[in-house]
């Protein structure tokens, strides 16, 4: 026993003493002391010729692509089992049936002598193949890689969908960790790189949200509201809005006649904060909210992915008039990237929400497809005549705007920027900010869409100068790749 133990520990890498322990004091007449052993250590082992000792044989995943998609595609058990992120949604799909013997027995179920044994084959697993698309992916994980380690970043995300379908095109997360080597030993790591951030978590969205602000507004100036403002109105120039006795203010200090004489267009274009706090009080609480929930915040999207957090919205009969000033701009409300991508493409595609998705078929070895996923139309938002104005406004924002660092020659990029400062223990914590930018192109009819989101940047920290330049990159890089 003490040979056969040291020759395990020796040639299997694994502790003496578990060998022996496993070995004598396991009351099971079958023990495994290690899986997932390569074919010359199993050569080496069984060229002892020890008595009882075998091997069997099993299956291993390869990623070719180690690190890429690691948290949308997940990990399985060491037996093959999906355990996380597409391989744990479509387990059910993947693992297959596995075959069986089928014995003759009498009523009580003893085999009978002489009966008949069936055979029942295994079946083996389908295959899923991803909407997304490898060469952005692998655009974004550059630009992301870049990101993180040039802005020391807590974390460094980018979403690419397709407004028009849903389909996502890419979606990336620094830091993460390579599947061939999943840190099964390291419950706290495995589960903080595994994390699917932009699916599973909320964050405060900053100024990107006056998207839907601007939105709902220009919706309800083409119906007729009479408290919506029209395109031309000029904001009071103010840097301070007093909502029951509580001071709104905005970002820029308003000195030498900044932000004076702007209308939505430069509101958005300065994103002012004031401006959208007007907006909000002006159509109210019921309208405000009746537009979040349209666009889909405070809900699942739908994705074929577990784990999905719905975000975090006040109800609308506890909501203040503060809180409806601030949720105007992107504060007192949370959401996950995937929920503002998706707003905002139904905002700029012409007022179509799609469920997001990133399987779009399932299919078998011999290329007989079991099920083909087609984009699904979720409700409409608002008006096409009102998203083109969106659009055309947040075209205006790249062009001439705060958005200037994705602008694109030719391109037709549009989008908006967003700077959020984080909160801990419910008051802001110092120099810790949130990053972010939504842009699309081409603005009128849009076919990419990328959200950049980086995560407590050292240094500089507004959206416009720390994300917006990332998703200039990976544009720069799609039209080439696609020769748009």
């Amino acid at each position: 026993m003490v040979k056969l133990c040291e020759t395990l520990s020796r040639v299997l890498e694994i502790d003496y003493d578990y060998a022996y322990d496993r070995l004598t004091k396991t009351k099971s007449s079958e023990v495994t002391v290690k899986k997932q052993v390569k074919k010359e250590k199993i050569n080496e082992l069984l060229s002892y010729e020890f008595e009882g000792v075998y091997y069997s044989r099993d299956n291993t995943r390869l990623y070719p692509y180690n690190e890429t998609l690691s948290q949308v595609i997940g990990f399985t058990s060491t037996d093959g089992k999906g355990q996380s992120g597409l391989e744990l949604y479509y387990d059910k799909y993947l693992s297959g049936i596995n075959g069986e013997i089928l014995y003759e027995t009498d009523i009580v179920g003893v085999e009978i002598d002489g009966g008949k044994a069936s055979y029942i084959p295994a079946t083996d697993g389908l295959n899923i193949k991803l909407t997304i698309d490898n060469e952005i992916q692998m655009l974004c994980e550059a630009a992301m890689s870049e990101a993180y380690e040039i802005h020391s970043a807590k974390s460094a995300q980018m979403l690419v969908i397709d407004p028009s379908s849903g389909a996502v095109r890419a979606m990336c997360m620094k830091p993460s960790f390579n599947l061939n080597e999943v840190p099964r030993d390291d419950l706290s790591l495995l589960s903080a790189k595994s994390r699917n951030n932009l699916v599973c978590d909320v964050y405060e969205p900053g100024s990107t949200f006056k998207i839907l602000t601007a939105a709902a507004n220009v919706e309800e100036y083409l119906n007729g509201n009479k408290s919506a403002f029209s395109p031309e109105h000029i904001f009071s120039s103010s840097r301070y809005r007093y909502i029951d006795g509580q001071r709104v203010k905005c970002w820029s200090n308003h000195e030498n006649g900044k932000h004076a004489n702007l209308n939505l267009q430069g509101g958005l274009n300065n994103s002012c904060n004031p401006i959208f706090v007007d907006i909000a009080m002006s159509l109210g609480k019921e309208t405000m909210y009746k537009y979040i929930n349209r666009f889909g915040y405070g809900s699942v999207t739908g994705i074929d992915f577990g784990g999905e957090a719905q975000g975090m919205i006040l109800p609308v009969s506890a909501v203040q008039n503060v809180d409806l000033a601030r949720i105007a701009f992107g504060q007192t409300i949370a959401v996950t990237g995937l929920q503002l991508a998706s707003a905002t493409a139904a905002a700029v595609n012409g007022g179509n929400y799609y469920t997001p998705y990133l399987v779009e078929e399932i299919y078998s070895d011999n290329g007989i497809i079991a099920e083909k996923i087609s984009p699904r139309l979720k409700n409409r938002v608002i008006s096409e005549r009102a998203s083109a104005i969106v659009s055309d406004m947040l075209e205006k924002v790249v062009a001439e705007g705060s958005g200037k660092q994705a602008y694109i020659d030719g391109a037709r990029v549009a989008g908006k920027t967003g700077t959020a400062q984080k909160y801990e223990n419910g008051v802001i914590a110092a120099g810790k900010y949130v990053a972010s930018f939504v842009g699309y192109f081409p603005a009128d009819n849009p076919k990419y869409l990328a959200l950049v989101i980086i995560d407590e940047p050292k240094g500089e920290y507004y959206g416009s100068t720390v994300a917006a330049p990332y998703a200039k990159q990976v544009f720069e890089g799609i039209i080439k790749l696609k020769g748009i």
